[in-house]
């Protein structure tokens, strides 16, 4: 258990300070790389509904087994070798999982593309983390789509593999990453993974229930630390009201939070390859976004992360010593 705290605190800061090694070969790539070889395998054109779904199914399952089976081997082999190692190993596979600084770092290049930049330049760097149509948007829709990406992935992107991490190391971290990398490649509701997406899609719901709803109480009382530019009343009164306004059922649970916290209005209509889809606003349209909303949202995750990092270690080491 010592070595598992050590790894897991150890990977935690490695992220803060260093991010993803974009220079460096990731797992989460190699992944992803995975993925696009078994749908473009699997997703056929000519396939019946029911097809569709099963054969998305069996991706889901085979992807899963293929990098749990890795990850196993590599930690358990690892561990085999000698302690030292295998908490060597496990904390880089840690650092691997967790996105705070990855997530600050590429809202902040949105933030000083609008700030210094032209509005070209802002549409790109806000389409390096958005799924949706960046083309026309305006400078408020720019920084709205970064906020509500810090939100959403204060959740998918740091609370949550920070939870799976806790209690089953890189094996649990892994999965839970696979799981969502999987959802955002292809748990779109277009004509191509309205079917064939649909498993990956609901998986990720249910992986990211709880954690969800974790991040957002955790945003809740970051506010009260925070300093006066955040309201925690008001946030966890649009987080009671607003919290279900996605399609998700987990997504609405941190912007909710963002946007009640902050006093802005989020989501609302967006273009996806090309079509309008209707969403429902999350919050009160108290005062205008603006850029330095970016920073705000930015805050919100480090003080949440930061939070939940301590719980979780609290609980390990009161576990260790049962």
């Amino acid at each position: 258990m010592i070595y598992h705290i050590i790894a897991f605190v150890g990977g935690f800061i490695l992220d803060l300070i260093l991010g993803d090694p974009y220079s460096l070969p990731h797992p989460i790539r190699w992944i992803g790389s995975l993925i696009g070889y078994l749908e473009r395998k699997l997703n056929k054109k000519d396939v019946s509904e029911k097809s569709a779904q099963k054969r998305g199914c069996i991706m889901v399952i085979a992807v899963c087994a293929i990098v749990e089976a890795c990850v196993i081997i590599v930690i358990v082999g690892s561990y085999y070798i000698s302690a030292y190692v295998g908490c060597a190993v496990e904390l880089v596979m840690t650092y691997y999982m967790l996105a705070a600084k990855c997530l600050k770092t590429e809202s902040m290049k949105v933030y000083d593309a609008l700030e210094s930049g032209t509005i070209e330049d802002a549409r790109y760097a806000v389409s390096m983390i958005v799924g949706r149509d960046t083309e026309n948007l305006t400078k408020e829709q720019i920084a709205k789509a970064a906020v509500e990406t810090v939100a959403e992935n204060t959740s998918d992107g740091e609370i949550a593999p920070m939870i799976y991490l806790a209690i089953g190391g890189p094996v649990l971290g892994f999965l839970y990453k696979t799981i969502n990398t999987m959802d955002s490649m292809i748990g779109y509701k277009n004509d191509k993974f309205i079917n064939f997406g649909r498993c990956a899609a609901k998986l990720d719901d249910v992986v990211n229930y709880l954690p969800a709803r974790i991040s957002a109480y955790l945003m809740i009382n970051a506010c009260s630390f925070l300093g006066e530019e955040y309201d925690r009343k008001r946030a966890a009164k649009i987080y009671r009201r607003d919290r279900y306004n996605h399609a998700s059922p987990n997504s609405a649970q941190t912007e909710a939070v963002c946007a009640g916290a902050l006093g802005i209005k989020l989501a609302g209509d967006a273009s996806y390859f090309g079509k309008t889809v209707k969403k429902p606003y999350i919050g009160d349209d108290i005062r205008k976004i603006n850029t330095q909303d970016i920073k705000r949202a930015d805050r919100l995750l480090y003080a949440s992360a930061i939070q939940c990092e301590l719980f979780c270690v609290i609980i390990l080491i009161a576990v260790s010593l049962c």
